[in-house]
C-alpha cells in the first residue's frame, strides 16, 4: 500500500537546519524578504484590508500576543497567520512555481511566524520550517496536476497549502512523527479554495491562503496537543488525491524528498499580475522600448499563451478586456499588456493610476488572446508566452520562455531589496525599512528572531 504521509510524515520530523544547502537558506531569507515587503503593503493599501480586520475585530481575535507586518496592534495565533496570509496573497505579487501553479510562500510563511511566536523561535528553526513548507506545497501541487485540478475549481495554492501550513508550524513546534500524521489529517477535513472569484473578481483567493495558513496552524497546534486526525489523509480511499484529482501521481509527491530542493525551483514576481501573465509583459516592454512604440488606432497586441494561463487570465475575452476591479485586473491578460506598452514597466501603483483609465480600457480592447502552440510546448515547466505586435504596415513578434524571476532567470538580491523598498517606502521610514531588510537577511543569527522581525 502508498504510505506517502507515512513519508512526508518521516521527513518532516528529521529535517534539521544542518541538513539545508545553503543556496535555499540564501534563497529561502530572499523569499521571506519578499513576501513581508508585500504583506507590509497590502495591509495599508489592498482594497479587502478594511473589511479583513473590522471583522477579525468583531469576532474578537484581536486580543492575543502575535503581530501582523504593518500594524501596531497585537492578534491572537490563528489570526495573525490568517490576516498576514491574506495579506501576502492580496497583491497577487508573491512567489510562484511553474509546474506546480501555486503560490507558497503566502499559506507558509505567515503560519510559521505565528508558531514561532509562540515558542519563540530560533532564525534557524524559522528558515528550516519554511523550506520544509515549501518542498512539500511544491511537490503536492505536482502530485495532483494543477491544470485537472484548477479545471475541477480548486485554488491548488489553498488546496495544497494548508498541507504545507501544517507541516511547516508542526515543524517549529517539534510535532513527532504521528503528530504529523494527525496534522495532515486534521487539516484535510479543512481543505478549500474554490475557484468562482474569477468569475466576478471578488476578494476570496486571497483569503483562500490567509485559511490556509490560519487552518494549517491550528491543525499542527491541535496535533501537537494529541488531537487524532485520520491516517492516510493524502493517499487514502477518501484522502486529498482521490477527493481533489482526477489521476494523482502519488509518486511525485515525495520523489527524492530531501534529495533534490524544489525550494530552488520557486520563481518571484517583478509585476503584480498573474505570473501567466508575466512572459508576455516582458516581451510587450522589450519590443515597445526598441522600436520607440506608441500608442495609434490601429495598434494591435496578440499575446498567446498556453492552455492553463490562457483559462486563468485569457477566457472570456469580453470579461478580461473590460476589467471593473484590480482582482479583474491582476487576472487579465489585455490589461497587463496594455499597461506594459504604456509604461514600459508595471508596478503595483500602475493599478490605481490605469484601472479607470479610458485610454487604457480603450487600449484593451486591442489585445486578442490565443492558446499558442510553442507556448503550450514549453508548458507546464514554464509559464512562456508568444506575442505579435502590429501597427501600420509593421509587425513585430517576440517569444519569452522564461520569464524574470524564474529559476533560471532570477532576480538578484538587489532586486529583492529594490522591490521591497518600492512597497514599504510610503508607510515606513528609510531607517525602518534597511535596519528590516538587515535583520531579516541575518535571520539565522538570531534566538528569537520573531522579535527581530516584528520589531518596527
Amino acid at each position: 500500500m502508498n504510505v506517502t504521509t507515512e513519508k512526508i510524515a518521516d521527513f518532516c520530523e528529521s529535517l534539521v537546519f544542518e541538513e539545508l544547502p545553503d543556496e535555499v537558506v540564501g534563497r529561502t531569507k530572499n523569499l521571506i524578504l519578499d513576501t513581508i515587503g508585500i504583506i507590509i503593503r497590502a495591509r495599508h493599501e489592498s482594497e479587502s484590508t478594511e473589511s479583513l480586520i473590522s471583522a477579525i475585530r468583531r469576532l474578537g481575535m484581536n486580543q492575543g500576543a502575535c503581530n501582523v507586518f504593518g500594524d501596531s496592534a497585537c492578534y491572537s495565533p490563528s489570526a495573525a497567520a490568517l490576516i498576514n496570509g491574506t495579506l501576502a496573497h492580496s497583491l497577487d505579487f508573491d512567489d510562484t512555481h511553474a509546474e506546480a501553479s501555486l503560490h507558497a510562500s503566502a499559506p507558509i510563511l505567515p503560519a510559521v511566524l505565528a508558531a514561532a511566536q509562540l515558542k519563540k523561535a530560533s532564525g534557524k528553526e524559522i528558515l528550516t520550517a519554511i523550506a520544509l513548507g515549501y518542498e512539500i506545497h511544491i511537490r503536492l501541487g505536482k502530485a495532483i496536476d494543477a491544470g485537472d485540478h484548477y479545471r475541477r475549481g480548486f485554488h491548488p495554492t489553498a488546496t495544497c497549502g494548508i498541507f504545507a501550513a501544517a507541516a511547516a508550524a508542526g515543524k517549529v513546534l517539534d510535532l513527532s512523527r504521528d503528530q504529523y500524521i494527525s496534522a495532515f489529517g486534521i487539516a484535510l477535513s479543512q481543505t478549500a479554495g474554490a475557484m468562482q472569484f474569477l468569475i466576478d473578481g471578488s476578494w476570496t483567493k486571497r483569503l483562500h491562503v490567509g485559511q490556509a495558513a490560519q487552518n494549517g496552524l491550528i491543525a499542527s497546534v491541535m496535533a501537537g496537543d494529541n488531537f487524532k486526525g485520520p491516517a492516510n489523509s493524502l493517499e487514502g480511499k477518501w484522502g486529498f488525491f482521490r477527493n481533489y484529482a482526477t489521476n494523482a501521481d502519488d509518486e511525485k509527491a515525495t520523489d527524492k524528498l530531501g534529495e533534490r530542493w524544489d525550494t530552488m525551483a520557486l520563481g518571484v514576481k517583478p509585476y503584480p499580475s498573474c505570473r501567466y501573465s508575466h512572459a508576455a509583459i516582458d516581451a510587450i516592454i522589450e519590443m515597445a522600448e526598441k522600436n520607440a512604440l506608441s500608442l495609434s488606432a490601429d495598434l494591435r497586441i496578440e499575446v498567446g499563451l498556453p492552455k492553463r494561463g490562457f483559462g486563468v487570465i485569457g477566457e472570456p475575452l469580453s470579461l478580461k478586456q473590460h476589467p471593473k476591479s484590480i482582482v479583474d485586473a491582476q487576472f487579465s491578460m489585455p490589461f497587463s499588456a496594455a499597461v506594459a506598452f504604456k509604461e514600459k514597466r508595471f508596478i503595483w501603483d500602475d493599478y490605481n493610476r490605469h484601472l479607470f483609465n479610458h485610454e487604457t480600457l480603450a487600449l484593451c480592447k486591442q489585445v486578442s488572446v490565443v492558446i499558442d502552440d510553442l507556448a503550450e510546448a514549453h508548458s507546464p515547466e514554464n509559464m512562456s508566452a508568444n506575442v505579435r505586435i502590429r501597427t501600420g504596415s509593421k509587425s513585430y513578434k517576440s517569444f519569452v520562455k522564461v520569464p524574470k524571476g524564474e529559476p533560471t532567470n532570477f532576480m538578484s538580491e538587489d532586486d529583492f531589496k529594490r522591490k521591497f523598498r518600492g512597497l514599504c517606502e510610503p508607510f515606513m521610514s528609510r531607517p525602518r525599512i534597511e535596519s528590516l531588510i538587515e535583520n531579516i537577511l541575518a535571520i539565522d543569527q538570531f534566538g528569537d528572531a520573531s522579535e527581530r522581525l516584528f520589531a518596527l
